[in-house]
Protein backbone atom coordinates (compact mmCIF):
# COMPACT_ATOMS: atom_id res chain seq x y z
CA UNK A 1 0.00 0.00 0.00
CA UNK A 2 3.13 2.32 0.81
CA UNK A 3 3.72 2.47 -2.95
CA UNK A 4 0.26 3.37 -3.89
CA UNK A 5 0.84 6.87 -2.23
CA UNK A 6 4.60 7.07 -3.08
CA UNK A 7 3.84 9.03 -6.06
CA UNK A 8 0.91 11.26 -5.01
CA UNK A 9 3.53 11.92 -1.78
CA UNK A 10 6.63 12.83 -4.05
CA UNK A 11 4.66 15.20 -5.62
CA UNK A 12 2.88 17.42 -2.95
CA UNK A 13 6.95 17.11 -1.83
CA UNK A 14 8.11 18.82 -5.23
CA UNK A 15 4.94 21.16 -5.33
CA UNK A 16 6.26 22.45 -1.60
CA UNK A 17 9.58 22.66 -2.37
CA UNK A 18 8.56 24.73 -5.33
CA UNK A 19 6.73 27.15 -3.02
CA UNK A 20 9.75 27.57 -1.12
CA UNK A 21 11.77 28.48 -3.98
CA UNK A 22 9.01 30.59 -5.65
CA UNK A 23 8.86 32.40 -2.24
CA UNK A 24 12.60 33.06 -2.07
CA UNK A 25 12.55 34.28 -5.73
CA UNK A 26 9.86 36.40 -4.44
CA UNK A 27 12.05 37.37 -1.62
CA UNK A 28 14.85 37.99 -3.35
CA UNK A 29 12.72 40.22 -6.24
CA UNK A 30 11.17 42.09 -3.57
CA UNK A 31 12.50 45.88 -3.53
CA UNK A 32 15.01 46.33 -1.00
CA UNK A 33 14.73 49.81 1.31
CA UNK A 34 17.69 51.97 1.51
CA UNK A 35 19.38 51.55 5.43
CA UNK A 36 17.46 54.27 7.52
CA UNK A 37 15.13 55.03 5.10
CA UNK A 38 12.22 57.86 6.17
CA UNK A 39 8.61 56.69 6.80
CA UNK A 40 7.61 60.20 5.30
CA UNK A 41 9.63 63.10 2.99
CA UNK A 42 8.13 66.49 2.31
CA UNK A 43 9.00 67.33 -1.61
CA UNK A 44 11.04 69.83 -2.40
CA UNK A 45 12.00 72.31 -5.14
CA UNK A 46 14.79 70.99 -6.95
CA UNK A 47 14.02 67.04 -6.48
CA UNK A 48 13.33 64.75 -8.88
CA UNK A 49 11.82 61.69 -9.10
CA UNK A 50 14.88 59.66 -9.23
CA UNK A 51 16.45 61.43 -6.69
CA UNK A 52 13.76 60.61 -4.40
CA UNK A 53 13.41 56.91 -5.25
CA UNK A 54 17.06 56.85 -4.14
CA UNK A 55 16.22 57.79 -1.08
CA UNK A 56 13.49 55.17 -0.10
CA UNK A 57 15.26 52.61 -2.80
CA UNK A 58 18.68 50.98 -3.53
CA UNK A 59 17.53 50.76 -6.89
CA UNK A 60 15.68 53.61 -7.28
CA UNK A 61 14.12 52.10 -11.43
CA UNK A 62 11.82 49.60 -8.86
CA UNK A 63 9.95 53.11 -7.89
CA UNK A 64 6.87 51.78 -9.64
CA UNK A 65 6.91 48.66 -8.00
CA UNK A 66 6.51 49.93 -4.21
CA UNK A 67 4.13 52.79 -5.58
CA UNK A 68 1.98 49.66 -6.70
CA UNK A 69 1.41 51.57 -10.47
CA UNK A 70 0.45 50.17 -13.67
CA UNK A 71 2.10 50.42 -16.97
CA UNK A 72 -0.68 53.07 -18.01
CA UNK A 73 0.13 55.11 -14.55
CA UNK A 74 3.77 54.71 -15.25
CA UNK A 75 2.94 56.29 -18.63
CA UNK A 76 0.84 58.73 -17.60
CA UNK A 77 2.08 59.37 -13.49
CA UNK A 78 0.17 61.72 -11.56
CA UNK A 79 2.31 64.84 -11.01
CA UNK A 80 3.97 65.36 -7.81
CA UNK A 81 4.74 68.65 -6.71
CA UNK A 82 7.04 70.71 -3.41
CA UNK A 83 5.41 70.47 -0.77
CA UNK A 84 3.59 66.71 -1.01
CA UNK A 85 4.73 64.24 1.32
CA UNK A 86 5.44 60.53 0.20
CA UNK A 87 4.70 58.53 2.99
CA UNK A 88 6.36 54.72 3.05
CA UNK A 89 3.72 52.12 4.35
CA UNK A 90 5.18 48.94 5.58
CA UNK A 91 1.91 48.19 7.67
CA UNK A 92 0.88 45.16 5.30
CA UNK A 93 4.91 43.69 5.00
CA UNK A 94 5.44 44.90 1.48
CA UNK A 95 6.82 48.57 1.68
CA UNK A 96 4.79 50.67 -0.20
CA UNK A 97 4.39 54.36 -1.38
CA UNK A 98 1.95 56.96 -1.36
CA UNK A 99 1.26 60.51 -1.51
CA UNK A 100 -0.11 62.89 0.61
CA UNK A 101 -1.09 66.63 -1.57
CA UNK A 102 -0.18 69.97 0.79
CA UNK A 103 -3.06 71.77 1.56
CA UNK A 104 -2.36 75.61 0.50
CA UNK A 105 -4.73 78.10 1.53
CA UNK A 106 -5.59 80.41 -1.88
CA UNK A 107 -6.65 84.05 -1.40
CA UNK A 108 -10.27 84.50 -3.91
CA UNK A 109 -8.50 85.34 -6.79
CA UNK A 110 -8.34 84.22 -10.24
CA UNK A 111 -4.65 82.85 -10.87
CA UNK A 112 -3.13 81.23 -14.02
CA UNK A 113 0.03 78.80 -13.85
CA UNK A 114 1.37 76.54 -15.58
CA UNK A 115 1.24 73.41 -12.95
CA UNK A 116 2.88 70.58 -15.15
CA UNK A 117 5.79 73.36 -15.40
CA UNK A 118 5.75 72.93 -11.49
CA UNK A 119 5.98 69.73 -11.20
CA UNK A 120 9.50 67.50 -10.36
CA UNK A 121 11.16 66.00 -13.38
CA UNK A 122 12.31 62.50 -13.55
CA UNK A 123 15.80 63.61 -14.37
CA UNK A 124 17.89 66.88 -14.47
CA UNK A 125 15.36 68.64 -17.14
CA UNK A 126 19.39 70.54 -17.90
CA UNK A 127 21.29 67.57 -18.96
CA UNK A 128 19.03 66.96 -21.38
CA UNK A 129 16.65 69.67 -22.25
CA UNK A 130 18.88 70.26 -25.77
CA UNK A 131 18.18 66.74 -26.54
CA UNK A 132 14.25 66.64 -25.91
CA UNK A 133 12.92 67.45 -28.88
CA UNK A 134 15.98 68.78 -31.20
CA UNK A 135 17.51 65.79 -32.68
CA UNK A 136 16.21 63.44 -35.16
CA UNK A 137 16.02 60.16 -36.24
CA UNK A 138 14.69 59.54 -39.77
CA UNK A 139 15.30 57.20 -43.33
CA UNK A 140 17.75 58.36 -45.78
CA UNK A 141 14.84 60.02 -47.84
CA UNK A 142 12.75 62.30 -44.89
CA UNK A 143 14.40 65.34 -45.49
CA UNK A 144 15.01 65.34 -48.94
CA UNK A 145 12.19 67.70 -49.72
CA UNK A 146 12.02 69.61 -46.70
CA UNK A 147 12.54 73.55 -46.92
CA UNK A 148 15.72 74.69 -47.75
CA UNK A 149 18.05 77.61 -47.88
CA UNK A 150 19.36 78.38 -51.34
CA UNK A 151 21.18 81.69 -50.63
CA UNK A 152 22.37 84.14 -48.16
CA UNK A 153 21.32 87.61 -48.24
CA UNK A 154 24.75 89.12 -49.09
CA UNK A 155 25.76 85.68 -50.75
CA UNK A 156 28.12 84.25 -47.90
CA UNK A 157 27.81 80.75 -48.14
CA UNK A 158 28.65 80.86 -44.08
CA UNK A 159 26.20 81.79 -41.92
CA UNK A 160 25.90 82.40 -38.18
CA UNK A 161 23.15 83.87 -35.73
CA UNK A 162 21.34 87.37 -36.68
CA UNK A 163 21.86 86.55 -40.68
CA UNK A 164 19.38 86.28 -42.77
CA UNK A 165 18.72 83.39 -45.48
CA UNK A 166 16.70 83.09 -48.28
CA UNK A 167 14.29 79.36 -47.97
CA UNK A 168 12.01 77.14 -49.75
CA UNK A 169 9.22 75.20 -49.28
CA UNK A 170 8.23 77.47 -46.24
CA UNK A 171 4.10 77.33 -45.33
CA UNK A 172 2.83 79.55 -43.23
CA UNK A 173 0.54 76.94 -41.37
CA UNK A 174 3.73 75.46 -39.96
CA UNK A 175 3.85 78.56 -38.34
CA UNK A 176 7.34 81.06 -37.73
CA UNK A 177 9.38 79.53 -35.89
CA UNK A 178 11.84 76.70 -37.75
CA UNK A 179 14.63 74.00 -36.38
CA UNK A 180 18.06 73.75 -38.63
CA UNK A 181 18.90 70.29 -39.50
CA UNK A 182 22.40 68.64 -41.71
CA UNK A 183 22.42 64.90 -42.18
CA UNK A 184 24.28 63.60 -39.09
CA UNK A 185 25.37 60.35 -38.66
CA UNK A 186 24.08 56.83 -40.39
CA UNK A 187 23.48 54.77 -37.09
CA UNK A 188 24.22 50.75 -37.93
CA UNK A 189 23.27 47.96 -35.24
CA UNK A 190 26.51 46.72 -33.53
CA UNK A 191 25.67 43.04 -33.86
CA UNK A 192 24.02 42.65 -37.26
CA UNK A 193 24.93 45.95 -39.10
CA UNK A 194 21.98 46.85 -40.03
CA UNK A 195 20.39 50.27 -40.97
CA UNK A 196 18.80 51.81 -38.06
CA UNK A 197 18.13 55.50 -39.09
CA UNK A 198 19.91 58.68 -40.19
CA UNK A 199 20.68 61.39 -37.55
CA UNK A 200 19.33 65.20 -38.44
CA UNK A 201 21.86 66.62 -36.64
CA UNK A 202 20.41 70.11 -35.07
CA UNK A 203 22.07 73.21 -36.17
CA UNK A 204 19.90 76.56 -34.60
CA UNK A 205 16.66 78.15 -34.65
CA UNK A 206 14.90 80.35 -37.45
CA UNK A 207 12.32 82.98 -37.56
CA UNK A 208 10.21 83.94 -40.86
CA UNK A 209 10.27 87.65 -41.47
CA UNK A 210 8.42 86.83 -44.30
CA UNK A 211 6.83 84.24 -46.38
CA UNK A 212 6.77 83.94 -49.98
CA UNK A 213 7.33 81.12 -52.63
CA UNK A 214 10.75 82.19 -51.59
CA UNK A 215 10.96 83.37 -47.76
CA UNK A 216 13.31 85.24 -46.11
CA UNK A 217 13.60 83.96 -42.40
CA UNK A 218 16.44 85.08 -39.68
CA UNK A 219 18.73 82.60 -37.72
CA UNK A 220 17.73 83.84 -34.35
CA UNK A 221 20.03 80.97 -32.38
CA UNK A 222 23.28 79.01 -34.48
CA UNK A 223 25.26 75.96 -32.60
CA UNK A 224 27.44 75.79 -35.84
CA UNK A 225 27.62 77.59 -38.94
CA UNK A 226 24.79 77.07 -41.28
CA UNK A 227 25.24 76.53 -44.84
CA UNK A 228 23.25 77.04 -48.14
CA UNK A 229 21.50 73.80 -48.50
CA UNK A 230 21.05 73.04 -44.98
CA UNK A 231 17.12 71.98 -44.53
CA UNK A 232 14.58 73.76 -42.08
CA UNK A 233 11.61 71.55 -39.82
CA UNK A 234 8.59 73.15 -38.34
CA UNK A 235 9.92 73.45 -34.49
CA UNK A 236 7.78 71.07 -32.30
CA UNK A 237 5.98 71.83 -29.27
CA UNK A 238 7.95 72.13 -25.72
CA UNK A 239 8.11 68.72 -23.96
CA UNK A 240 8.08 67.17 -20.22
CA UNK A 241 9.59 64.60 -19.54
CA UNK A 242 8.07 63.23 -16.53
CA UNK A 243 7.81 59.80 -16.79
CA UNK A 244 8.70 57.83 -13.90
CA UNK A 245 11.82 55.66 -13.87
CA UNK A 246 11.17 51.83 -14.82
CA UNK A 247 12.54 48.68 -15.64
CA UNK A 248 11.60 48.01 -19.12
CA UNK A 249 8.77 46.05 -19.46
CA UNK A 250 10.71 43.78 -22.74
CA UNK A 251 14.11 41.91 -21.68
CA UNK A 252 16.91 44.35 -23.49
CA UNK A 253 20.28 43.57 -24.91
CA UNK A 254 21.54 46.71 -26.83
CA UNK A 255 24.62 48.25 -27.38
CA UNK A 256 26.04 51.95 -27.21
CA UNK A 257 26.79 53.14 -30.79
CA UNK A 258 27.66 56.43 -30.47
CA UNK A 259 28.38 59.46 -27.82
CA UNK A 260 27.19 63.42 -27.75
CA UNK A 261 30.29 65.47 -29.25
CA UNK A 262 31.76 62.11 -30.56
CA UNK A 263 33.71 61.26 -27.49
CA UNK A 264 35.99 58.41 -27.21
CA UNK A 265 35.01 57.90 -23.38
CA UNK A 266 32.27 59.11 -21.03
CA UNK A 267 31.09 59.23 -17.68
CA UNK A 268 28.24 60.25 -15.54
CA UNK A 269 25.84 63.37 -16.94
CA UNK A 270 26.89 62.34 -20.63
CA UNK A 271 24.30 61.44 -23.32
CA UNK A 272 24.73 58.04 -25.11
CA UNK A 273 22.84 56.62 -28.50
CA UNK A 274 21.21 52.91 -27.84
CA UNK A 275 20.64 50.42 -31.44
CA UNK A 276 17.31 49.79 -29.36
CA UNK A 277 14.30 51.50 -29.44
CA UNK A 278 10.61 51.49 -29.10
CA UNK A 279 10.36 48.80 -31.62
CA UNK A 280 12.31 46.67 -29.23
CA UNK A 281 10.52 47.22 -26.18
CA UNK A 282 11.79 50.61 -24.86
CA UNK A 283 9.87 53.75 -23.80
CA UNK A 284 10.88 56.98 -22.36
CA UNK A 285 11.52 56.67 -18.35
CA UNK A 286 13.38 53.29 -18.72
CA UNK A 287 16.69 52.34 -16.91
CA UNK A 288 19.10 50.40 -18.38
CA UNK A 289 22.38 48.76 -16.72
CA UNK A 290 25.42 49.35 -18.16
CA UNK A 291 27.86 46.95 -18.98
CA UNK A 292 31.73 46.79 -20.58
CA UNK A 293 32.98 43.35 -21.83
CA UNK A 294 36.60 42.05 -20.11
CA UNK A 295 39.00 40.53 -22.31
CA UNK A 296 39.81 36.93 -21.40
CA UNK A 297 42.54 36.57 -18.85
CA UNK A 298 45.58 33.96 -19.03
CA UNK A 299 45.06 30.58 -17.02
CA UNK A 300 48.00 30.46 -14.54
CA UNK A 301 47.02 26.89 -13.33
CA UNK A 302 48.61 24.03 -14.37
CA UNK A 303 47.26 22.40 -17.76
CA UNK A 304 46.19 18.89 -18.08
CA UNK A 305 46.21 18.65 -21.67
CA UNK A 306 48.78 16.78 -23.52
CA UNK A 307 51.36 18.46 -24.74
CA UNK A 308 52.01 20.07 -28.64
CA UNK A 309 54.89 18.75 -30.52
CA UNK A 310 56.43 22.02 -32.99
CA UNK A 311 59.22 20.96 -35.32
CA UNK A 312 61.38 23.88 -36.64
CA UNK A 313 64.27 22.05 -38.93
CA UNK A 314 65.89 19.91 -37.37
CA UNK A 315 65.02 20.53 -33.80
CA UNK A 316 61.79 19.14 -31.98
CA UNK A 317 60.22 21.03 -29.19
CA UNK A 318 56.81 20.66 -27.25
CA UNK A 319 55.28 23.00 -25.22
CA UNK A 320 51.34 23.47 -23.79
CA UNK A 321 49.03 26.46 -25.61
CA UNK A 322 48.17 28.97 -23.39
CA UNK A 323 44.76 28.38 -21.86
CA UNK A 324 42.44 31.55 -21.23
CA UNK A 325 39.36 31.92 -19.04
CA UNK A 326 36.34 33.95 -19.67
CA UNK A 327 35.64 36.72 -17.36
CA UNK A 328 31.92 37.49 -17.45
CA UNK A 329 30.68 41.08 -18.34
CA UNK A 330 30.90 43.35 -15.88
CA UNK A 331 28.32 46.39 -14.32
CA UNK A 332 29.71 49.96 -14.62
CA UNK A 333 26.46 52.07 -14.60
CA UNK A 334 23.22 52.79 -15.31
CA UNK A 335 21.52 55.14 -17.72
CA UNK A 336 17.63 56.41 -18.25
CA UNK A 337 15.89 56.83 -21.57
CA UNK A 338 14.82 59.81 -22.21
CA UNK A 339 14.02 60.25 -26.23
CA UNK A 340 13.04 57.34 -28.22
CA UNK A 341 12.60 56.69 -32.11
CA UNK A 342 11.86 53.50 -33.81
CA UNK A 343 15.24 51.19 -33.81
CA UNK A 344 17.24 54.37 -32.14
CA UNK A 345 17.21 55.83 -28.59
CA UNK A 346 18.71 58.67 -26.99
CA UNK A 347 19.87 58.48 -22.92
CA UNK A 348 21.58 59.75 -19.90
CA UNK A 349 24.10 58.15 -17.56
CA UNK A 350 22.93 58.42 -14.50
CA UNK A 351 26.31 56.96 -12.69
CA UNK A 352 29.56 54.96 -13.32
CA UNK A 353 31.93 53.26 -11.80
CA UNK A 354 34.59 52.82 -14.80
CA UNK A 355 34.58 55.32 -17.99
CA UNK A 356 31.58 54.47 -20.42
CA UNK A 357 32.26 53.06 -24.66
CA UNK A 358 31.06 53.05 -27.55
CA UNK A 359 30.16 49.51 -27.52
CA UNK A 360 29.39 48.52 -24.43
CA UNK A 361 26.71 46.48 -23.66
CA UNK A 362 23.27 47.86 -21.87
CA UNK A 363 20.48 45.68 -20.58
CA UNK A 364 17.69 45.01 -17.95
CA UNK A 365 19.02 46.27 -14.90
Amino acid sequence: MRQKFSTPIRLVAAAAAALVLCATAAAADAPVLQDGVPDRYEVQKGDTLWGIAGKFLKDPWRWPDVWRMNRDEIRNPHRIFPGDVIVLDRSSGEPRLALERSTVRMSPTVRSSPLDALAIPSIPPGDIEAYLSRPLITDLEALARAPQIIAGKDGRVLRGENDLVYVTGLTEANGVLWYIYREGHRFFAADSGDFLGQEQRFLGIARVERFGEVSTVKIHDAKEEILVGDRLVPAPPEVLVNFVPHAPAAKINGRIIATSRDSIEVGRGWIVTLDKGSADGLDVGSVLAIYRSVAPLRDPRPSNEPEQMFRMLDQTRFFQRDKYVQIPDERSGLMFVFRVFDRVSYALVLNTTDPVHIGDFVRNP
